[in-house]
């Protein structure tokens, strides 16, 4: 894979790393777009991973323990290999599947050995893993009010879904029932949050594909929820929940049986268009339900 870097040399001390994965380089480029604008605006230097490989996401660990586990290795080992000290990680699969990996690892040391034999690269097991939220809040948050010019006046559903709080106990990332990350975020950007409650159930994740029926009813209610409450756009930091809210709206839209509009988009998206980058920066013309916002 290709090397991509933002070049800023103010704001962050050292390089972050960069880890993009599958879906951010091919279904969801909108929102390597955003993230990478949104680093550009904040004068933070991100770096991509050289030579990275998929990590495996929500497949691989149900087929095959050892491979998985090696997939997402192989990630932190070259990412060690290239003198980053923590990765920035804006897929909530990917962010998942490597900080689980790193755990497992870091704390089996006759496994850790044998992953390490298969990949044939050493790990040191202390990259620090950063989900977009933890990015923003580490290098973003006190400085976003401030250049906030075209606030993001609009009451806003923020989904989590699954993966960015479980398991708890090891990605240890925000409150497990009611995350506030996100809220917190928006509402320095100038939206409105509201409170509901679909703010981490599953939207059918890999089901897509396969069982587009089970996507449409748990998506289906997810997104009815979010209009009943009047929120004007459902907020996310996940390619596949963003995938199934907003690519399988017809299929909910039929399980409904009414017609719902409201967009879905990246937390990126949202904070660069109340920066003031443009809709077109931020990939928002990508989207299957459209998303304009005056």
């Amino acid at each position: 894979m290709s090397e991509q870097i933002i070049n800023s040399p103010c704001g962050v001390k050292g390089t972050i790393g960069f880890y993009p994965g599958c879906s951010l380089k091919g279904s969801s480029s909108e929102y390597a777009q955003s993230v990478l604008a949104v680093a550009k605006a904040f004068d933070i230097e991100l770096q991509e991973i050289q030579d990275w490989n998929c990590c495996g996401s929500t497949a691989a660990h149900n087929l095959n323990k050892e491979l998985a586990l090696s997939l997402s290795a192989r990630i932190l080992a070259l990412s060690e290999k290239q003198g980053l000290t923590e990765v920035v990680v804006p897929c909530a699969a990917c962010y998942n599947r490597l900080t689980v990996t790193q755990h497992e690892l870091n704390n089996d040391a006759a496994l850790k050995q044998r992953v390490c034999d298969i990949i044939d690269m050493p790990i040191k097991g202390n990259l620090q893993i950063l989900n977009v939220m933890q990015m923003i809040d580490k290098y973003v948050a006190d400085r976003l009010e401030e250049k906030v010019t075209t606030p993001f006046g609009h009451k806003v559903a923020c989904y989590y879904g699954c993966l960015l709080v479980r398991p708890h106990n090891i990605l240890q990332f925000d409150r497990l029932e009611d995350p506030q990350s996100m809220d917190i975020l928006m509402k320095r950007s100038g939206a409105e949050p509201i409170e509901w409650g679909f703010k981490t159930e599953c939207c059918g994740a890999g089901f897509s594909v396969s069982r587009t029926d089970v996507v449409a009813k748990l998506s289906g209610n997810i997104v009815k929820d979010a209009a009943d409450r009047g929120a004007e756009a459902i907020i996310v930091a996940c390619p596949m929940c963003q995938s199934n809210l907003d690519m399988r709206r017809p299929q909910i839209n039929e399980y409904l049986k009414q017609k719902i509009d409201i967009p879905v988009i990246y937390i990126t998206q949202a904070i660069g268009l109340a920066v003031g980058l443009s809709p077109k920066e931020v990939g928002l013309q990508k989207h299957f339900v459209p998303a304009q916002f005056a």
